[in-house]
């Protein structure tokens, strides 16, 4: 025991008992209790005192299983009042007691008192006072303790307490109830509120014995979401404990043992109760965790109705700390630095619906493995025809949904990656094909878990694991309850829906499909597509959604490097810069939504065309880069102008594919410069809209009537069918009507659709752009399609000017020409085209004075000097009029000719 005090007396007299102390761990009735020592080391040691000359009334107990003809026992009376009377006074508390006879059996018999000695309340006396026990028949009161005893009982004979009170006491005894007929309704009646009940008995350190208060109803609280070790069972009868099962149990034992609690009754599991025990001091099921006492097990955590990450999180606070029952843990990233497990990564590829590809800041590329979910599969029977090959992305039912939902939220964007574990490699098995070793990871983007998003959804399952299999998602709570809303909602992979089926028709390299698809895509003009696969950088597949078909599809007018091909008994080397060429273009337009013009189609039935990602042409983009070379073919198409301009700049800087080009002499081109002349051939037109970057919209005068017409008709069709109010989905590309503040419907096309409150739209007879809701939108009736009539607001920009860069100049410059020309007549003159749209000179209609001219007189713009030969003397006078706006010190001027030392800083080239 904890300490123990020898009392001296005078030698030659009567022994005097020793006095020991301990603490009280457990009451078991009126007269008898269990103290314990303090622990050292493990748990402390026990003993039962029983009270000398006094009794109590015996509680109820349970008829033994083993015994069929056994009957339960009742309490007798006043036999619970005074074991509650012990309860309350003693549990936990320090007390002193003496030993005065030991049984043969032994059985120990003494006097107990409340403190450090015998000084303290004598607790049978404190009992026989209350009338909860009497003093044992037979016993003569021959001492002094036997005397107090003997008062006592005489005060509470005369007052009537407890058992001397009037009545026999019927009412103290409980009506105790051993089994729940139905435990799910008895856990439902109450609603998750707390139930008041005594803890009768620790089983291990998360499974107990509860009374519940006030109808004393006896079960098994087993502690939800966790799994302490337990108490093993041989086959002698003796039990076995794992490691640390003893020192769990006296945890629990010495906090909650016959100790006043609050239950959360959670679920049930059999007859036995999942639950949550609440005491003044804290909450058990998280202090086991924190102080290694357990683990979180997945069965139950579900239940647990106080935050399962609380839990996870004192797990993960006793993993750190290797305490007790992870004395031997190993982090799954341990050997990660920092940096590696957790990172932030842009998303360049959808592999699978578990499986993405990202770049680091490093530049190096990542494949990452979503944790913990597994992506849709095909189960049971595999139906699929044996003469066709599988094509998991649309034969494998919700594969492509999955997806599409990860392509539509992840590619191009930033996510924050934190690594779970690393899965090692896997060597191939009958059944198992091999598998490289894999990193998985959760993955977010603005604060969404991606896995828990596709899994509520029901676009993928959750992976169960071994209860000790720690490879799991750091979220897998989360991706749990997604699952089982999932499934109660019936949601994708748990519908019971005929699941979707993707018809989607593979056409490439097949000729003749190819020849019957073509004349239909010439017609379709600009088609939506989405880039499947990257084979080098001008060679792609692409999937049509309109359409439901695949095609390999040829950039127009460019000349790409070879990439490397496997022949027939040698690997064939690529060309120079093929390798970066393939790495452009996938990282520009690998699974992003794109336009295509198809124009034609090679021997082998591939499409051959232009692609425009973000309204820039990718064939463009790549002789820019200096990654292509224009191909002679291009000569026909509207595109070559801004190739030629892409591939001069492109030689100039002498990089890549151009790094040992060599400029032809400036003699051989001279005289061609000198042949051409400037055509200056005047046509009215109308400007309707200016561009915050000095760029201007107009309709052509000629086809006014013809607009006006259109649009008067196409209201009028619109009147007598007017479009149901939220029927439209706009699409990225499409042409429709929408309904402008003035409350007329216009031609427009959709640029960007952000959310069916925000669609981004483009009136093409009129050059504004808006920002609309799509219930302002509506399909544009085939009789007013482009067809009939072109949009008729084209684009130009100011030529032989530099727009300023600095924001408040060039915002100067734009209200002049608001105020000029907006809205008004005027004649235009094409000088020379460009990248983008062609450069223009204007007139007004009236006093034919160069708008342009005009702009750089009031020094609102800086003169954009040209070499040509045919534009030397419109570039003199503007450079005369520049020259004036200097010297007047006009707008730009205000400061002096500010080129000299600031021209870089300001944007402005001389």
């Amino acid at each position: 025991m904890a300490s123990s005090a020898q009392s001296g007396g005078t030698s030659g007299g009567p022994a005097v008992p020793t006095v020991q102390r301990g603490i009280v761990k457990m009451v078991l009735s009126g007269c008898a209790i269990i103290v314990r020592g303090q622990p050292r080391g493990g748990p402390p040691p026990e003993r039962q005192i029983n009270l000398s000359n006094i009794r109590a009334g015996n509680l109820a107990r349970r008829a033994a299983a083993t015994q069929p003809d056994a009957k339960d026992t009742p309490d007798e009376p006043w036999a619970f009042p005074a074991r509650e009377f012990l309860r309350k006074k003693l549990i936990g508390k320090e007390v002193c007691f003496t030993i005065e006879n030991k049984t043969p059996q032994g059985r120990e018999y003494g006097m107990i008192y409340l403190g450090k000695d015998t000084n303290g309340e004598n607790i049978a006396e404190s009992l026989v006072a209350e009338g909860l026990a009497t003093r044992r028949e037979g016993m003569r009161a021959n001492n002094p303790e036997q005397n107090r005893l003997s008062e006592c009982e005489e005060q509470a004979k005369a007052a009537k307490k407890g058992t001397w009170s009037e009545g026999n006491g019927s009412h103290t005894i409980r009506d105790l109830k051993y089994t729940i007929e139905n435990p799910r309704h008895f856990v439902d009646s109450h609603h998750q509120k707390p139930v008041n009940a005594i803890i009768e008995h620790v089983r291990d350190g998360s499974v107990v014995r509860a009374l519940l208060l006030p109808d004393y109803y006896l079960v098994t609280v087993m502690l939800s979401g966790i799994k302490c070790p337990t108490f093993r069972r041989e086959a002698d009868g003796s039990e076995t404990p794992e490691p640390f099962a003893a020192e769990a149990k006296f945890f629990t034992e010495s906090r909650l043992l016959q100790r006043d609690v609050q239950i959360i009754l959670e679920s049930c599991h059999n007859q036995n109760i999942l639950g949550t025990i609440l005491h003044p001091n804290g909450n058990i099921t998280e202090l086991l965790l924190k102080e290694g006492f357990a683990r979180c097990v997945d069965w139950s955590i579900a239940v647990y109705t106080r935050g399962a990450e609380k839990l996870r999180a004192a797990e993960r606070f006793a993993k750190e700390r290797r305490l007790r029952i992870w004395r031997d843990y190993v982090a799954p990233t341990a050997n990660l630095d920092q940096k590696d497990k957790q990172f932030v990564a842009k998303v360049m590829q959808v592999l699978n619906a578990d499986a993405i590809v990202v770049k680091l800041n490093s530049g190096d590329y990542k494949t990452i493995h979503l944790s913990s979910i597994r992506p849709p599969r095909l189960e049971g029977e595999n139906t699929q025809d044996k003469n066709k090959k599988l094509r998991p992305l649309y034969d494998i039912p919700y594969m492509f949904e999955a997806r599409e939902f990860l392509r539509k939220k992840l590619i191009g964007k930033k996510v924050n990656v934190t690594v779970d574990y690393i899965r090692p490699a896997s060597p191939a098995t009958e059944t198992v094909p091999a598998f490289s070793e894999r990193t998985c990871a959760t993955v977010t983007i603005g604060g969404i878990n991606i896995a828990e998003a596709l899994v509520s959804k029901g676009l993928a399952t959750v992976i169960r694991y071994r209860q000790d299999d720690d490879q799991r998602s750091s979220h897998y709570d989360e991706l749990l309850a997604a699952e089982a809303r999932a499934i109660k909602n019936g949601k994708g992979l748990h519908s019971k829906k005929e699941v979707p089926i993707h018809r989607v028709a593979d056409i490439s390299g097949d000729t003749q499909k190819a020849k019957q698809f073509l004349p239909f895509l010439q017609r379709a003009g600009r088609s939506e597509a989405v880039v499947e696969y990257v084979f080098s950088g001008s060679r792609l597949k692409l999937y049509l959604p309109k359409e439901t078909c695949l095609i390999t599809f040829l950039l127009a007018g460019i000349e790409c490097p070879r990439g490397a091909r496997n022949l027939p008994g040698l690997v064939q080397e690529g060309e120079p810069f093929s390798e970066e060429a393939t790495l452009f273009t996938k990282e520009l337009v690998l699974q992003r939504e794109v336009e295509v013009e198809v124009e034609s189609m090679d021997k082998a039935g591939n499409f051959i065309g232009w692609l425009h990602i973000d309204s820039a042409n990718l064939s463009v983009l790549l002789v820019e880069h200096a990654l292509s070379k224009v191909h002679f073919t291009a000569e026909r198409s509207s595109y070559y102008k801004s190739l030629l301009s892409a591939e001069e700049a492109a030689k100039q800087k002498k990089e890549k594919v151009w790094a040992h080009y060599e400029e032809q002499p400036v003699e051989e081109v001279v005289p061609v410069l000198e042949e051409k002349e400037r055509s200056a051939s005047y046509k009215p037109v109308f400007v309707t809209e200016i561009t915050d970057d000095l760029h201007f919209y107009v309709q052509d005068v000629e086809t006014g009537t013809q607009l006006e017409k259109l649009m008067e008709n196409m209201r009028n069709d619109i009147a007598s069918h007017p479009p149901v109010e939220g029927s439209y989905a706009p699409r990225r590309g499409e042409f429709c009507i929408a309904k402008f503040v003035d409350g007329e419907w216009y031609r427009a096309r959709v640029e960007k659709v952000e959310s069916p409150a925000k669609v981004h739209v483009f009136y093409i007879d009129y050059g504004n752009r808006e920002i609309l809701p799509s219930t302002r939108l509506g399909t544009l009736p085939p009789a007013f399609s482009t067809r009939v009539l072109p949009a008729q607001a084209t684009e130009y920009a100011f030529a032989f000017i530099q727009v300023p860069q600095d924001e408040d100049a060039r915002t100067d410059a734009v209200d002049s020409v608001v105020r000029d020309i907006q809205n008004t007549q005027c004649l235009l003159n094409v000088e020379h085209l460009s990248a983008g749209c062609p450069h223009v000179t204007l007139q007004f209609a009236d006093s034919k004075g160069d708008v342009g001219l005009g702009l750089v007189k009031e020094g609102l713009v800086m003169v954009e000097v040209r070499k040509e030969k045919q534009f030397q003397k419109v570039i003199t006078e503007y450079l005369n009029a520049q020259e004036s706006a200097k010297s007047a010190r006009l707008n730009l001027w205000r400061y002096g000719d500010f080129r000299a030392d600031d021209a870089d800083e300001f944007g402005y080239s001389r």
